[in-house]
This record gives C-alpha cells, structure tokens and sequence, in this order.
C-alpha cells in the first residue's frame, strides 16, 4: 500500500478517486509542524527555527505516522508553490521518511510529486515522475516565515505596551496599512479646483436624426482650460455668434488585444471588480474549485489549475484545446493563426501555469447547476478569461472629427466594432458588453468644410477629484507593482488589517480608522525600515533569490536583524506610552462616576472611569441629531456591523429594534 499526503480533505477526496486500491490518501491539514505560539521559537544567534508539532495537529499527525510505517512508500503530493513545497519537507523530517530507502532502514522511502491541475492524467502523470524536495524553495519559506516571527513577536508586543492590546505588525501588512493611510492623508489635503468644460450638440442640417456630441478641446490652436464662469460666459457667448465648420476627419482601424489570462493578483482584481468579491473570499471559492467538485458523470473533479501563481504560461495541451474550442463555437475566424504566447513578469515561477479552467469543454452553462452561486461565477470568469487570451483581437473603426467655431475647435470621437473578436466572450474590468471601451459612438456621415448646425451649447462647472481610497482590487494591484508579498500573502494581509480594526471596508474602498493611524505613525517614526517600500521589496526579491539556490537563506534575516533589534531597542526607552481614553459628560448608571471612551478591537466604546472596581461599558454610537422614526423617543445613531458595514439604528436597541441601511431623510 502506498500512502498519499496532501492538505485538504477535499483535495485528498478528489485525488483518491484518480488513484488505484494500491493507494491511500489522507490530509494533513496543512502544516504538520510550525514555530510555537507561546514564544518567538527563533534562536537569535543562529537564526535556526525550533519547530514544533502543535496541539491541534497532534492527532492528525499521529495518524499519518501509523500510516506511514505500515505503508510500502509515503508520496508527497502538497501545491508546488513554496509553501507547499515547505509542508511537505515538514513532513518528510516529523514522519523520519527518506529519499532513498538504502540510507536508513528505519526511514521510509519517499517521494515528492507535483501538478499544477487535479485531474486524473496529471495526478497519473505526476506519480509515474516524482522527485525529491526542492530545499531551495523550502528554504525561501523558511526564510520568510522566521523574517514575519521575528517582525510581529517583537513588534505587536511593543504596540500592546505603546497604544492598546490585540494590535499587530507585520512585513507586508504595516506596509499595506501604510499605503492606505498615506492616500487617506493625500485625500484630507487635497484641495479642490475649479475648471468648466463646454459641449456642444450638433446636427447635419435638415437631418433630425444626425445628432453628435462634441468637447471644446482648444482655442487658436492651444489646449483650452477654463477656471471660472467669468470666461465661460464670454466663450459661450462668442461661439453662440459663430459658424461650426467640419475642418479635420480621420479615420482610422484599431486592434485591441485581449488580455492575458489570470494569474493570483488579476483574478482578486477582477473578481473585486465584476462581482464585488473581497480577495479572501476570491480565494476560498478558487480553492475549492482547485481541489474538485462533483460533477455528473465523473465524480469530484477539479475544474481549475493551480490559483496562487504569477505565471502566465498555458500548457501546449491547455492551448491546443482552447483552440478547438473557440473554432467549433464561434469559428476560424476568432482563432489566430498561431497560439498566443503571453510574457510573465520578471521572477515568475515560469514552470507554473497561469490559472485557467482544467478543460476548456467544461463550459460554464454546463456546470451551472452542479456549482453554488458564487463558485459558477468565478469559474465563469476563469474559463472566459482564458479562453478569451487565445481569441483574435477585437476590430474597431474609429473616427475623429474636428469642428471649428470662429477661434475655438471642438471634437468628437466615433466607434464602431468592425469585428469583436476577443470581446466577444470577455471585456476586462466590464460587467457588461455595452459598457465602458465596448460602448459603439457612430458619428453621422460628414465631409470637409461641411457645416453643422448647433442644437445645444452646454457649459458644465467641474472640480478637480482627489485621488480614490484603496479598493481591495487596486491595493492588491499596488503591492504588486511594487514587488510587496507574493500572490500567497494579498489575502491574508487585507484581512488582517480589516480584523485588526485598522481599516473598514466601505463602498467597496480601504477608509483607515483612528487606531490604524497611530499605529502607522509610530512604525513610520520609529521603524522606518519595517514599513519601507523599496526596502522591503528588496527583501522579497532575496527570498526570490534563495527559492533559485541564489542565496543562502539566513543572510536576508542576519542583514535584518541588525538593524531591527537596535530600533527595538531604542522604541522601548524612546516610544512615549498613548493614553486613549478620552473624557465625556455621561455619568455611568452603576457607580455614579464619569464614563470615558476607549479603543477596543472593534473601535471606540463607553467604560466607566472606575474600571476595575466597576465593569460597565456600552457601545459608542454617534448621534445623527434625528429622533428614530419608529419609536420617537431614541436617536437615531450611526453603527457598524462587526465587518465594518454602516447602518443606522435606534438608541434605545434592543428596546426598539428600528435599523436601516439607509440614513433617514430629515423632515
């Protein structure tokens, strides 16, 4: 009997349908060992980890170690990223197994075996050409890991002491949090300025039908800009006297290329913007849709590839039936001549696959009744991407039109899809076919120094925009850019600086709370490097080099250290301890003596002053100056579910449970 580890139940389910009786596979439940809880686990001399088997693994582990004495050989079938690779080696050292049976008759033999689908020919595949474990990219996990340990457990301890318990800090976390605070600052700075644009609606004469809208661009022949109304009157009124003469026509055919398909970092982007999804949920549903589904008339497959990638290669197979796909339902003509080949970014795993649909004959529609909601979704959005990325490009006619009026010239811009090719099947960051680029404007048929006749001249008051908060999607865009984290970590660092309280999620965009500033401020102040930008992309770029066998894996952490635990050092003396509470009018019903307001992990509370001695605390709520339109006795108060989402309710809850998502409208 041979005996298969992997993470997942779900994945172990899937596999064991694949494999013969000659197989057994079980779970370990991801890592089998890690760094202790109750200390930092981390020799600071020698920067060697001290792993553990924690409680809630002893079971499962105590099962794989029975299996694995009993079973002929023991395969390793964990992701092949590295932290797949890294669970793996855990459980090659906690099981004592051995790449070569020769070397020890008290170890068993192993093997490591790696797919980037869960499909029956490349789990087949994949034990018919195992290998051993790749200690360069267990070593680049490691590295990372004890990095983050020695980060959070002597920061977060030092934020518990400076500002208030249940704080953290971590590499990638405190620089997201950076970035959302920082664009919030830019926003309360921003100043507003004034600036008028003018439109003017033209027609052929005598052609009711030939309607055309157009911008006033320029005046004798500069780029026109207009602060004030004083001058947009005078404009209107001069152009209001003047003829609109067609001066300039061109025609021209554009080609507009379809996008790549997914890696980790583009499906939270799109999934974030086409069907609102966070990027931890984006992750949980691929994740399921990676490790198999039941599907009728094969059992538990799994539909998609491997979803934290950076890759945006297709296997030839991948591509070959891709192509098949789009001649058989949409024609030759949306097949390119030859395969596309799209170029990953500079330290993408190149081996790996971009994410893509295991078979592209598993179309959407047919799975619709066998996946929930929100899984047919993204696989929706998964099998149109890729396939979409192997389409023609879509065609477009275009046409600028140029009309002067005395010394000012005002243009229109017309389109029309010659052929839709790609976008027939997928249009990036659209939900719907007639949205956004796809939007067809068809000009009336005009000719030079033809004159238009002017139906509405329209000046519109405008001002300057700040830049947008953070949206999962675009902060998880920017980390990228910037070489923060890998496609593992965008996940986990929105939610946890969500469930630490530093930001809410509102409308879909990252607001910084108050708590989330000061923490910020004291690592921007006392750990500049921690919260770095370019130094901390630097590091990522090292671990990169210690997963290429580059680097030795412990010099990243020793070029860190340094540094890091001289301003540990210095925080402790230097850091000023943050008194939080502030003082309020209202008495406390209990004891008689003044409550004040403190900050929890959920934000910002009523206690009484004489804690410990008396433990009443009730929540804070901001009042809105309106009575409740139920009961008429309590306020109406601004509240926010524990997710962060506002609503409006009565004071006087749970007496009267009046709540709205909706602010009520005064009288």
């Amino acid at each position: 009997m041979n005996l298969v580890i992997v993470e997942s139940p779900a994945k172990a389910k899937t596999i064991e349908g694949y494999l013969g009786k000659d197989y057994k596979v079980l779970a370990s439940y991801g890592h089998i060992r890690d760094l202790p809880k109750s200390k930092l686990g981390i020799d600071i001399e020698t920067f060697e980890p001290e792993y553990i088997i924690p409680v809630k693994s002893r079971k499962q582990f105590t099962l794989l170690k029975k299996e694995a004495q009993a079973a002929d050989k023991v395969i390793l079938a964990t992701d092949e990223d590295r932290e797949g690779e890294a669970i793996a080696w855990h459980i090659l050292q906690a099981l004592e197994l051995e790449e070569n049976k020769a070397k020890s008759e008290k170890r068993k033999e192993y093997e490591r075996i790696t797919f980037h689908e869960i499909t029956k020919e490349a789990i087949l595949d994949a034990v018919k050409n195992p290998r051993a474990i790749d200690q360069n990219l267990v070593d680049a996990q490691q590295g990372r890991r004890v990095l983050d340990r020695l980060v959070g457990y002597n920061l977060s301890p030092l934020l518990w002491k400076k500002i208030r318990r249940g704080l953290s800090a971590g590499r990638v976390q405190s620089v997201a949090l950076r970035l959302i605070v920082e664009r919030e600052r830019e926003i309360e700075a921003f100043k507003k300025d004034e600036y008028w644009e003018i439109m003017a609606e033209l027609g052929k004469n005598q052609v009711p039908s030939s309607k055309f809208q157009t911008k006033l661009i320029k005046h004798k022949n500069k780029i026109i800009k207009i602060s004030n109304v004083k001058e947009t009157t005078a404009i209107v009124d001069y152009i209001k006297k003047q003829e609109f003469i067609v001066s300039d026509i061109v025609k021209s055919e554009n080609k507009r290329q379809p996008t790549p398909p997914f890696t980790t970092s583009t499906l939270q982007q799109e999934a974030s913007r086409k069907l609102g999804f966070s990027a931890k949920k984006t992750m949980m549903i691929a994740q399921r849709l990676y490790e198999g589904q039941k599907v009728p008339g094969e059992g538990s497959v799994g539909l998609i590839t491997y979803m934290r990638t950076d890759s945006l290669n297709l296997s030839a197979q991948a591509v070959e039936e891709a192509r098949k796909n789009i001649e058989t339902n949409f024609g030759k003509q949306y097949s390119p001549d030859a395969p596309r080949v799209y170029k990953s970014k500079k330290g993408a795993q190149e081996a790996h696959e971009a994410i893509r649909p295991t078979k592209f004959s598993r179309s959407p529609e047919s799975l619709k009744e066998s996946l929930e909601a929100d899984m047919y979704k993204l696989y929706r959005l998964i099998w149109n991407r890729a396939l979409a990325s192997q389409m023609n490009p879509e065609i477009l006619d275009l046409v600028r039109v140029d009309i002067t009026a005395g010394d000012y010239l005002f243009r229109a811009n017309g389109k029309q899809v010659k052929f839709d090719g790609f976008s027939r099947v997928y249009l990036e960051g659209s939900k719907g076919k007639q949205t956004g680029l796809n939007k067809e404007v068809i000009l009336p048929d005009l000719e030079l120094k033809e004159k238009c006749e002017l139906i509405n001249l329209d000046p519109q008051q405008k001002f300057t925009q700040p830049p947008a908060r953070y949206s999962e999607a675009s902060l998880v865009k920017t980390l990228e850019e910037n070489g923060i984290g890998r496609p593992s970590t965008y996940a986990p660092t929105i939610s946890t600086i969500k469930d630490r309280g530093y930001v809410v999620s509102e409308n879909r965009y990252l607001t910084p709370q108050e708590i989330g500033f000061l923490v910020n401020d004291m690592l921007v102040e006392h750990f500049p490097g921690v919260v770095d930008i370019e130094f901390t992309a630097k590091m990522e770029e090292e671990l990169d080099d210690v997963a290429e066998g580059k680097l030795e894996w412990k010099k990243p952490i020793k070029d860190f250290w340094g540094p890091f635990s001289k301003s540990l050092a210095a925080g402790e003396d230097n850091i000023v301890k943050m008194d939080l509470t502030e003082e309020t009018d209202e008495v406390c019903e209990k004891c008689g003596k003044p409550m004040v307001i403190k900050h929890g992990r959920f934000g910002k509370f009523l206690a009484c002053s004489g804690f410990p001695e008396c433990k009443n605390a009730k929540p804070l709520h901001n009042k809105t100056g309106q009575k409740c339109p139920e009961c008429k006795e309590g306020d109406v108060v601004i509240r926010k579910t524990k997710r962060g989402r506002t609503f409006w309710g009565c004071s006087r809850y749970p007496d009267c449970k009046w709540a709205s998502w909706e602010a009520p409208k005064s009288e």
